[in-house]
Protein backbone atom coordinates (compact mmCIF):
# COMPACT_ATOMS: atom_id res chain seq x y z
CA UNK A 1 0.00 0.00 0.00
CA UNK A 2 1.27 3.46 -0.91
CA UNK A 3 0.14 5.42 2.15
CA UNK A 4 -0.46 9.16 2.15
CA UNK A 5 0.18 11.47 5.12
CA UNK A 6 -2.23 11.48 8.06
CA UNK A 7 -4.86 14.17 7.61
CA UNK A 8 -4.40 14.25 3.84
CA UNK A 9 -7.33 15.93 2.10
CA UNK A 10 -9.04 14.00 -0.71
CA UNK A 11 -11.56 15.97 -2.68
CA UNK A 12 -12.93 17.27 -5.94
CA UNK A 13 -13.21 20.79 -7.29
CA UNK A 14 -15.65 23.03 -9.14
CA UNK A 15 -15.77 26.71 -10.08
CA UNK A 16 -18.82 28.93 -9.72
CA UNK A 17 -19.33 29.97 -13.35
CA UNK A 18 -18.76 26.46 -14.60
CA UNK A 19 -21.46 24.81 -12.47
CA UNK A 20 -23.82 27.36 -10.90
CA UNK A 21 -25.74 28.56 -13.95
CA UNK A 22 -27.08 31.97 -14.89
CA UNK A 23 -24.19 34.09 -13.70
CA UNK A 24 -25.59 36.86 -15.89
CA UNK A 25 -23.69 39.70 -14.25
CA UNK A 26 -20.08 38.66 -14.93
CA UNK A 27 -17.70 39.39 -17.79
CA UNK A 28 -17.74 35.87 -19.23
CA UNK A 29 -21.52 35.87 -19.68
CA UNK A 30 -21.13 38.96 -21.89
CA UNK A 31 -18.40 37.23 -23.94
CA UNK A 32 -20.55 34.11 -24.35
CA UNK A 33 -23.37 36.13 -25.90
CA UNK A 34 -21.32 38.61 -27.93
CA UNK A 35 -21.83 38.71 -31.67
CA UNK A 36 -19.20 36.65 -33.47
CA UNK A 37 -17.85 35.07 -30.28
CA UNK A 38 -15.44 32.14 -30.60
CA UNK A 39 -17.04 30.52 -27.54
CA UNK A 40 -18.73 27.30 -28.63
CA UNK A 41 -21.88 27.77 -26.54
CA UNK A 42 -23.12 29.83 -23.59
CA UNK A 43 -23.09 28.48 -20.04
CA UNK A 44 -26.83 28.95 -19.52
CA UNK A 45 -28.15 26.94 -16.59
CA UNK A 46 -24.81 25.08 -16.33
CA UNK A 47 -25.28 22.26 -13.81
CA UNK A 48 -27.70 24.30 -11.66
CA UNK A 49 -25.34 23.74 -8.74
CA UNK A 50 -26.35 27.10 -7.31
CA UNK A 51 -29.48 25.26 -6.18
CA UNK A 52 -28.15 21.69 -6.09
CA UNK A 53 -24.85 22.09 -4.24
CA UNK A 54 -26.15 20.05 -1.31
CA UNK A 55 -26.74 17.04 -3.54
CA UNK A 56 -23.31 17.47 -5.12
CA UNK A 57 -21.58 17.56 -1.76
CA UNK A 58 -23.53 14.56 -0.47
CA UNK A 59 -22.41 12.47 -3.46
CA UNK A 60 -18.76 13.35 -2.83
CA UNK A 61 -19.02 12.60 0.88
CA UNK A 62 -20.95 9.35 0.38
CA UNK A 63 -18.21 8.16 -1.97
CA UNK A 64 -15.59 8.67 0.74
CA UNK A 65 -14.02 12.04 -0.07
CA UNK A 66 -13.29 14.43 2.79
CA UNK A 67 -12.89 17.77 1.00
CA UNK A 68 -14.57 19.99 -1.60
CA UNK A 69 -13.08 22.96 -3.40
CA UNK A 70 -15.52 25.54 -4.78
CA UNK A 71 -15.39 29.21 -5.72
CA UNK A 72 -17.36 32.33 -4.90
CA UNK A 73 -18.95 34.34 -7.70
CA UNK A 74 -17.85 37.94 -7.15
CA UNK A 75 -20.56 39.26 -9.49
CA UNK A 76 -23.26 37.80 -7.25
CA UNK A 77 -21.75 39.11 -4.03
CA UNK A 78 -20.96 42.61 -5.35
CA UNK A 79 -23.28 43.10 -8.35
CA UNK A 80 -22.66 46.86 -8.33
CA UNK A 81 -19.56 48.66 -7.02
CA UNK A 82 -19.76 48.86 -3.24
CA UNK A 83 -23.11 47.08 -2.93
CA UNK A 84 -22.72 43.80 -1.06
CA UNK A 85 -25.56 41.30 -1.25
CA UNK A 86 -26.18 39.92 2.23
CA UNK A 87 -28.32 37.18 0.68
CA UNK A 88 -25.40 35.97 -1.44
CA UNK A 89 -23.01 36.11 1.51
CA UNK A 90 -25.50 33.89 3.34
CA UNK A 91 -25.76 31.55 0.33
CA UNK A 92 -22.03 30.86 0.21
CA UNK A 93 -21.88 30.65 4.00
CA UNK A 94 -24.51 27.89 3.79
CA UNK A 95 -22.27 26.11 1.30
CA UNK A 96 -19.42 26.13 3.83
CA UNK A 97 -21.76 24.89 6.55
CA UNK A 98 -23.13 22.14 4.29
CA UNK A 99 -19.63 20.96 3.47
CA UNK A 100 -18.86 20.75 7.19
CA UNK A 101 -22.14 18.91 7.80
CA UNK A 102 -21.10 16.21 5.34
CA UNK A 103 -17.57 15.94 6.72
CA UNK A 104 -16.00 17.78 3.77
CA UNK A 105 -13.23 20.27 4.49
CA UNK A 106 -14.25 23.30 2.38
CA UNK A 107 -11.50 24.82 0.23
CA UNK A 108 -12.79 28.18 -0.99
CA UNK A 109 -11.50 30.08 -4.04
CA UNK A 110 -12.26 33.79 -3.99
CA UNK A 111 -11.73 34.27 -7.72
CA UNK A 112 -11.93 31.66 -10.49
CA UNK A 113 -11.46 33.77 -13.65
CA UNK A 114 -14.77 35.69 -13.73
CA UNK A 115 -15.23 39.25 -12.45
CA UNK A 116 -18.32 41.49 -12.27
CA UNK A 117 -19.20 43.32 -15.47
CA UNK A 118 -18.55 46.65 -13.76
CA UNK A 119 -15.03 45.50 -12.84
CA UNK A 120 -14.36 44.48 -16.43
CA UNK A 121 -15.73 47.77 -17.76
CA UNK A 122 -13.47 49.72 -15.39
CA UNK A 123 -10.37 48.23 -17.00
CA UNK A 124 -10.32 44.71 -15.57
CA UNK A 125 -6.90 43.98 -14.02
CA UNK A 126 -5.41 47.01 -15.79
CA UNK A 127 -7.44 49.30 -13.54
CA UNK A 128 -4.95 50.77 -11.04
CA UNK A 129 -7.60 50.30 -8.33
CA UNK A 130 -7.87 46.54 -9.01
CA UNK A 131 -5.88 45.44 -5.93
CA UNK A 132 -7.98 47.68 -3.66
CA UNK A 133 -11.21 46.44 -5.26
CA UNK A 134 -10.17 42.82 -4.77
CA UNK A 135 -9.18 43.54 -1.17
CA UNK A 136 -12.63 45.11 -0.60
CA UNK A 137 -14.27 42.00 -2.06
CA UNK A 138 -12.11 39.82 0.23
CA UNK A 139 -13.33 41.83 3.23
CA UNK A 140 -16.92 41.26 2.14
CA UNK A 141 -16.22 37.52 1.93
CA UNK A 142 -14.76 37.23 5.44
CA UNK A 143 -18.04 36.00 6.99
CA UNK A 144 -18.07 33.16 4.45
CA UNK A 145 -14.55 31.95 5.23
CA UNK A 146 -14.44 32.80 8.94
CA UNK A 147 -13.74 29.18 9.93
CA UNK A 148 -12.35 27.84 6.65
CA UNK A 149 -8.88 26.26 6.76
CA UNK A 150 -7.78 26.94 3.17
CA UNK A 151 -8.60 29.87 0.88
CA UNK A 152 -7.30 30.22 -2.67
CA UNK A 153 -7.12 33.91 -3.51
CA UNK A 154 -6.78 33.86 -7.32
CA UNK A 155 -7.12 30.83 -9.57
CA UNK A 156 -4.39 30.41 -12.18
CA UNK A 157 -3.13 34.00 -12.36
CA UNK A 158 -0.66 32.90 -15.03
CA UNK A 159 -3.52 31.92 -17.34
CA UNK A 160 -5.48 35.02 -16.34
CA UNK A 161 -2.54 37.19 -17.44
CA UNK A 162 -2.52 35.43 -20.82
CA UNK A 163 -6.26 35.95 -21.31
CA UNK A 164 -6.27 39.52 -20.03
CA UNK A 165 -6.91 40.99 -23.44
CA UNK A 166 -10.32 39.37 -23.50
CA UNK A 167 -9.17 36.34 -25.47
CA UNK A 168 -11.29 33.24 -25.12
CA UNK A 169 -8.87 30.47 -25.99
CA UNK A 170 -10.56 27.08 -26.09
CA UNK A 171 -7.54 25.29 -24.66
CA UNK A 172 -5.92 26.78 -21.59
CA UNK A 173 -2.49 25.38 -22.41
CA UNK A 174 0.55 27.05 -23.85
CA UNK A 175 0.13 26.35 -27.55
CA UNK A 176 -2.26 28.91 -28.98
CA UNK A 177 -2.32 31.19 -25.94
CA UNK A 178 -1.06 34.76 -26.12
CA UNK A 179 1.97 35.70 -24.06
CA UNK A 180 1.16 36.98 -20.58
CA UNK A 181 0.46 40.66 -20.06
CA UNK A 182 3.14 41.58 -17.50
CA UNK A 183 1.22 44.64 -16.29
CA UNK A 184 -1.70 42.36 -15.50
CA UNK A 185 0.64 39.86 -13.83
CA UNK A 186 1.88 42.61 -11.50
CA UNK A 187 -1.69 43.67 -10.76
CA UNK A 188 -2.71 40.11 -9.96
CA UNK A 189 0.24 39.74 -7.60
CA UNK A 190 -0.63 43.00 -5.86
CA UNK A 191 -4.26 41.86 -5.60
CA UNK A 192 -3.19 38.50 -4.19
CA UNK A 193 -1.03 40.16 -1.55
CA UNK A 194 -3.78 42.63 -0.64
CA UNK A 195 -6.25 39.78 -0.28
CA UNK A 196 -3.86 37.76 1.88
CA UNK A 197 -3.42 40.77 4.12
CA UNK A 198 -7.18 40.93 4.68
CA UNK A 199 -7.42 37.17 5.22
CA UNK A 200 -4.63 37.31 7.81
CA UNK A 201 -7.17 38.78 10.23
CA UNK A 202 -8.66 35.27 10.59
CA UNK A 203 -6.60 33.15 12.96
CA UNK A 204 -5.66 29.76 11.56
CA UNK A 205 -6.78 30.47 7.98
CA UNK A 206 -4.20 29.51 5.35
CA UNK A 207 -4.13 31.30 2.00
CA UNK A 208 -2.31 31.03 -1.31
CA UNK A 209 -2.88 31.25 -5.03
CA UNK A 210 -3.06 28.40 -7.53
CA UNK A 211 -0.80 28.09 -10.58
CA UNK A 212 -1.38 26.09 -13.75
CA UNK A 213 1.94 24.29 -13.99
CA UNK A 214 2.52 23.31 -17.60
CA UNK A 215 5.42 20.82 -17.47
CA UNK A 216 7.39 22.45 -20.27
CA UNK A 217 9.70 20.10 -22.17
CA UNK A 218 12.42 21.02 -24.63
CA UNK A 219 12.34 19.40 -28.06
CA UNK A 220 16.12 19.23 -27.86
CA UNK A 221 16.59 21.17 -31.09
CA UNK A 222 19.26 23.89 -31.26
CA UNK A 223 17.94 26.89 -29.37
CA UNK A 224 15.05 25.00 -27.75
CA UNK A 225 16.55 24.88 -24.24
CA UNK A 226 17.15 28.63 -24.26
CA UNK A 227 13.63 29.27 -25.58
CA UNK A 228 12.20 27.04 -22.86
CA UNK A 229 13.88 29.07 -20.12
CA UNK A 230 12.73 32.30 -21.75
CA UNK A 231 9.18 31.01 -22.19
CA UNK A 232 8.69 29.25 -18.84
CA UNK A 233 9.69 32.08 -16.53
CA UNK A 234 6.84 34.54 -17.26
CA UNK A 235 4.40 31.66 -17.87
CA UNK A 236 4.93 29.58 -14.71
CA UNK A 237 8.06 30.12 -12.69
CA UNK A 238 7.49 33.80 -11.79
CA UNK A 239 4.16 32.94 -10.17
CA UNK A 240 5.70 30.10 -8.18
CA UNK A 241 8.61 32.25 -7.01
CA UNK A 242 6.17 34.93 -5.87
CA UNK A 243 4.37 32.42 -3.65
CA UNK A 244 7.39 32.31 -1.33
CA UNK A 245 6.16 33.09 2.15
CA UNK A 246 2.54 32.13 1.40
CA UNK A 247 0.81 29.48 3.50
CA UNK A 248 0.53 27.09 0.56
CA UNK A 249 0.86 26.99 -3.21
CA UNK A 250 -1.89 25.44 -5.31
CA UNK A 251 -0.73 23.26 -8.23
CA UNK A 252 -3.07 22.61 -11.17
CA UNK A 253 -1.54 20.09 -13.54
CA UNK A 254 -2.94 18.24 -16.55
CA UNK A 255 -0.50 17.81 -19.41
CA UNK A 256 2.86 18.92 -20.83
CA UNK A 257 3.89 21.34 -23.57
CA UNK A 258 6.95 20.96 -25.79
CA UNK A 259 8.97 24.08 -26.53
CA UNK A 260 11.01 24.32 -29.70
CA UNK A 261 13.40 27.08 -30.83
CA UNK A 262 10.39 29.21 -31.85
CA UNK A 263 8.22 28.50 -28.81
CA UNK A 264 5.40 26.04 -28.01
CA UNK A 265 4.57 23.43 -30.62
CA UNK A 266 1.29 21.53 -31.19
CA UNK A 267 0.69 18.07 -29.74
CA UNK A 268 2.10 15.37 -32.01
CA UNK A 269 -0.32 13.27 -34.04
CA UNK A 270 1.02 9.97 -32.70
CA UNK A 271 0.25 10.48 -28.98
CA UNK A 272 -2.96 9.80 -27.07
CA UNK A 273 -4.96 12.98 -26.52
CA UNK A 274 -7.96 13.95 -24.40
CA UNK A 275 -11.21 15.68 -25.33
CA UNK A 276 -9.44 19.02 -24.94
CA UNK A 277 -6.74 17.96 -27.41
CA UNK A 278 -4.13 17.78 -24.65
CA UNK A 279 -1.58 14.99 -24.45
CA UNK A 280 -2.46 12.20 -22.03
CA UNK A 281 0.42 12.71 -19.60
CA UNK A 282 -0.12 11.72 -15.94
CA UNK A 283 3.47 12.65 -14.87
CA UNK A 284 2.46 16.32 -15.26
CA UNK A 285 1.28 16.28 -11.65
CA UNK A 286 4.51 15.06 -10.10
CA UNK A 287 6.54 17.47 -12.25
CA UNK A 288 4.31 20.39 -11.24
CA UNK A 289 4.51 19.55 -7.55
CA UNK A 290 8.29 19.21 -7.62
CA UNK A 291 8.68 22.53 -9.49
CA UNK A 292 6.38 24.31 -7.06
CA UNK A 293 8.23 22.96 -4.01
CA UNK A 294 11.59 23.98 -5.43
CA UNK A 295 10.69 27.43 -6.78
CA UNK A 296 8.69 28.49 -3.71
CA UNK A 297 11.59 27.39 -1.50
CA UNK A 298 9.48 24.73 0.21
CA UNK A 299 6.03 26.25 0.62
CA UNK A 300 3.54 23.41 1.31
CA UNK A 301 1.89 22.23 -1.90
CA UNK A 302 -1.86 21.69 -2.36
CA UNK A 303 -2.97 19.90 -5.54
CA UNK A 304 -6.00 22.06 -6.26
CA UNK A 305 -6.72 20.59 -9.72
CA UNK A 306 -5.73 17.48 -11.67
CA UNK A 307 -7.80 15.40 -14.05
CA UNK A 308 -8.62 14.48 -17.61
CA UNK A 309 -11.32 15.26 -20.15
CA UNK A 310 -12.50 11.90 -21.46
CA UNK A 311 -15.66 9.98 -22.26
CA UNK A 312 -13.85 6.75 -21.21
CA UNK A 313 -14.04 6.58 -17.42
CA UNK A 314 -11.55 3.71 -17.32
CA UNK A 315 -8.96 6.09 -18.79
CA UNK A 316 -9.87 8.64 -16.11
CA UNK A 317 -9.14 6.07 -13.41
CA UNK A 318 -5.90 5.02 -15.11
CA UNK A 319 -4.76 8.63 -15.49
CA UNK A 320 -5.57 9.51 -11.88
CA UNK A 321 -3.94 6.35 -10.54
CA UNK A 322 -0.72 7.14 -12.41
CA UNK A 323 -0.80 10.80 -11.36
CA UNK A 324 -1.28 9.85 -7.70
CA UNK A 325 1.62 7.39 -7.83
CA UNK A 326 3.83 10.23 -9.04
CA UNK A 327 2.46 12.46 -6.29
CA UNK A 328 3.27 9.78 -3.71
CA UNK A 329 6.84 9.59 -5.02
CA UNK A 330 7.19 13.35 -4.50
CA UNK A 331 5.86 13.02 -0.94
CA UNK A 332 8.30 10.17 -0.26
CA UNK A 333 11.10 12.55 -1.25
CA UNK A 334 10.08 14.94 1.52
CA UNK A 335 7.74 17.33 -0.32
CA UNK A 336 4.93 18.49 1.95
CA UNK A 337 1.60 17.98 0.19
CA UNK A 338 -1.65 19.00 1.92
CA UNK A 339 -4.19 17.30 -0.30
CA UNK A 340 -5.54 16.42 -3.73
CA UNK A 341 -8.63 18.01 -5.34
CA UNK A 342 -9.67 16.22 -8.53
CA UNK A 343 -10.90 18.30 -11.45
CA UNK A 344 -13.72 18.08 -11.57
CA UNK A 345 -16.54 16.96 -9.32
CA UNK A 346 -19.07 17.30 -12.16
CA UNK A 347 -19.07 17.28 -15.91
CA UNK A 348 -19.36 21.02 -16.37
CA UNK A 349 -18.96 24.08 -18.56
CA UNK A 350 -15.40 24.21 -19.87
CA UNK A 351 -15.22 27.85 -20.91
CA UNK A 352 -14.72 28.41 -24.65
CA UNK A 353 -14.94 24.65 -25.28
CA UNK A 354 -18.48 24.46 -23.94
CA UNK A 355 -19.87 21.22 -22.52
CA UNK A 356 -18.13 18.66 -24.75
CA UNK A 357 -15.00 18.06 -22.62
CA UNK A 358 -16.14 15.89 -19.71
CA UNK A 359 -13.79 16.07 -16.71
CA UNK A 360 -16.30 15.01 -14.07
CA UNK A 361 -16.45 12.22 -11.53
CA UNK A 362 -20.23 12.72 -11.78
CA UNK A 363 -22.23 12.95 -15.02
CA UNK A 364 -25.03 15.52 -15.21
CA UNK A 365 -28.05 15.37 -17.52
CA UNK A 366 -28.26 18.80 -19.12
CA UNK A 367 -32.07 18.66 -19.35
CA UNK A 368 -33.06 17.19 -15.99
CA UNK A 369 -29.88 17.92 -13.98
CA UNK A 370 -29.95 14.34 -12.68
CA UNK A 371 -26.55 13.43 -11.26
CA UNK A 372 -25.03 10.01 -12.03
CA UNK A 373 -21.79 9.14 -10.24
CA UNK A 374 -19.21 7.45 -12.47
CA UNK A 375 -17.06 4.47 -11.41
CA UNK A 376 -14.15 6.91 -11.06
CA UNK A 377 -15.89 8.60 -8.13
CA UNK A 378 -16.23 5.31 -6.28
CA UNK A 379 -12.61 4.49 -7.14
CA UNK A 380 -11.26 7.81 -5.83
CA UNK A 381 -13.48 7.54 -2.77
CA UNK A 382 -11.93 4.14 -2.08
CA UNK A 383 -8.46 5.65 -2.32
CA UNK A 384 -9.57 8.38 0.10
CA UNK A 385 -11.02 5.93 2.62
CA UNK A 386 -7.80 3.89 2.55
CA UNK A 387 -5.69 7.07 2.42
CA UNK A 388 -3.53 5.17 -0.01
CA UNK A 389 -3.11 3.23 -3.24
CA UNK A 390 -2.79 -0.52 -3.58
Amino acid sequence: MLNFPNGFLWGAATAAHQVEGNNTNNDWWVKEHAAGTSIVEPSGDAMDSYHRYREDMRLLADAGLNSYRFSLEWSRIEPEPGFISRAEIDHYRRMVDTAREFGLNPVVSLLHFTVPQWMFERGFWRNPDAPDLFARFTEAALPIVADVDFVCTINEPNIAAMLAGGETAANLVAFGLPRPDLQVADALLASHKASREVLSSISGLKSGWTVATQAFHSTGEPGADEKLREYAYPSDDWYLENARGDDFIGVQAYTRTFIGPDGPIPVRDDVETTLTGWEYFPPALELGVRAAWELTEHVPVFVTENGIATADDARRIAYTDAALRGLHAAIEDGIEVIGYEHWSALDNYEWASGYRPTFGLIAVDRETFVRTPKPSLAWLGGVARANGLN
